[in-house]
């Protein structure tokens, strides 16, 4: 998947890609016809960097009921030619998604879109999983034919048909399509249960790979080894070497993280982090600095690992050091300093948004950090953030740290964060939003009423508004 190109936070496009409250109010000022051109646009090309923590689809379809927008754009992309020379689910998964939440808002046509897409679509065990959410049984029964088309009666397609119904998201057309008396069907969709079962079974038993012997140097062995394969063990060999290391051992685990082969040093280092040895953070300081990246990769996330004072104490020292250490050591404050470290928190905040940008992962323990030690002056450069960055995970971190560091949340971005992509973001306003705006009472009030609306945002409005949600 490319990265995608996000338009600037100023305009409308650039509101709606970035899922904040002001794109859904700015669409419904706007003409129709360019809202909708702008909210097709988001919908067919994700604008998420990573879909697994960042929400779009209940706000691209809350927004599409709001102006009573078409589907055929979305139908057009999703039976377009591409679909099977570009089957990769992030091509259509937003879309999909879309689509299940206006079927559950009454849409026909999105749940017409839907079973066709499950019957005849690349990616329709997206598809599938929405209807199971949605649909009736006798339309569901209604696609065992056609998905159970897509695998042939052969060795080869009965385990593909196995697998697919092991990894369902949903099992629930599956359980439909066993009771199905037909040979062809019931009987087929019994089998493969029975042996995705099988198959669950069998990974547990089987090792999933080469194993350490019992000794201090055989787990250092192995995990170079694993890293001259290209695995990554250092978490592993660090747990292998709290179980097999003893007094007598600490010498060569110190020689290790000092000068071993690079797999090895990374397992030392991140075990001795872990036993928090006195000697650590000094040989984390010298691998920081190491040439190789995979060892000054190691260092940081091992220092990142560590609990208690001294590291905290060693992050002052570090927080000034141009490099992934110094980084690190800002994140650690952040989210274990005291009030004393508000200054060098609030410093590292600044420069990460200088250097990096609004969008980088160093500011995301940051702006934690500027909310739970209430730091009054981050307001003006945690604002920047909340206009400025693609991502609606930041985003929402920044409004909760708005809502601790800046007097005027409540009157100001907590209104438009009703209408955020996401629902931490919108419990978050909730709580906070001056009631005293028209638009906050009416919008408490459509959320509480909200079949599609999260449950912890609902318990928010709900401390809001009387129980008949009749009153603020």
């Amino acid at each position: 998947m490319f990265e995608p190109v996000i338009a600037p936070s100023g305009t409308l496009l650039g509101l709606l890609q970035r899922g904040r409250g002001d794109g859904t109010l700015h669409a419904l000022a706007a003409p129709r016809d360019e809202a909708l051109a702008a909210l097709d646009h988001c919908v067919l090309h994700d604008p998420r960097r990573d879909w697994q923590v960042e929400n779009r689809s209940l706000y691209y379809a809350r927004l599409y009921l709001d102006l009573r927008g078409g589907l055929g754009a979305v139908e057009a992309h999703l039976f377009s030619a591409d679909d099977h020379l570009d089957p990769d689910e992030s091509r259509t998964g937003l879309a999909l998604a879309v689509l299940g939440h206006l079927a559950s808002y009454g849409r026909r046509d999105a749940l017409l879109l839907l079973r066709r897409y499950a019957a005849t679509g690349a990616n329709w065990a997206w598809a599938l999983d929405e209807l199971a959410l949605r649909d009736d049984d006798t339309a569901l029964r209604g696609l065992a034919d056609p998905v159970l088309a897509r695998f042939p009666g052969t060795p080869e397609g009965e385990a593909e048909l196995a697998a697919a119904v092991r990894d369902a998201f949903e099992p629930r057309p599956w359980r439909l399509w066993a009771e199905d008396p037909r040979e062809t069907v019931g009987a087929r969709v019994r089998a493969a249960r029975e042996q995705g079962s099988f198959d669950r079974w069998q990974r547990q038993l089987r090792p999933s790979g080469p194993r350490p012997g019992w000794s201090v140097q055989a787990v250092f062995d192995w995990a170079q080894q694993g890293l001259e394969r290209g695995s990554t063990l250092h978490g592993p060999a660090a747990r292998c070497l709290t179980a097999v290391a003893g007094p007598d051992d600490r010498p060569l685990i110190l020689e290790a993280a000092r000068s071993g082969p690079d797999g090895a040093r990374c397992a030392a280092l991140h075990y001795l982090a872990e036993a928090r040895d006195p000697a650590v953070l000094d040989l984390i300081e010298a691998a920081a600095s190491s040439p190789s990246y995979t060892v000054a990769e190691a260092a940081v996330s091992a220092f990142e690992r560590m609990c208690g004072e001294a590291a905290v104490d060693r992050a002052r020292g570090w927080v000034h050091r141009p490099d992934a250490l110094g980084t690190s050591a800002g994140g650690v404050l952040a989210a274990r300093g005291g009030a004393q470290d508000a200054p060098l928190v609030l410093g590292a905040l600044r420069q990460a948004v200088r250097t990096d940008g609004p969008d980088a992962t160093s500011l995301y323990p940051l702006v934690d950090g500027a909310g739970r030690l209430g730091i009054g002056c981050a307001a003006p450069v945690l604002r920047h953030i909340y206009r400025e960055t693609a991502s609606s995970e930041l985003r929402g971190r920044t409004a909760r740290a708005l809502a601790a560091t800046d007097p005027s949340f409540a009157t100001g971005f907590a209104v438009e964060c009703l209408w955020d992509c996401e629902e931490t973001t919108r419990e978050v306003a909730a709580l906070h939003a001056e009631t005293g705006d028209i638009r906050v009472a009416e919008r408490l009030r459509r959320l509480a009423a909200d079949p599609a609306e999260e449950d912890e945002v609902q318990t928010a409005v709900r401390s809001r508004i009387g129980p008949d949600a009749s009153a603020v």
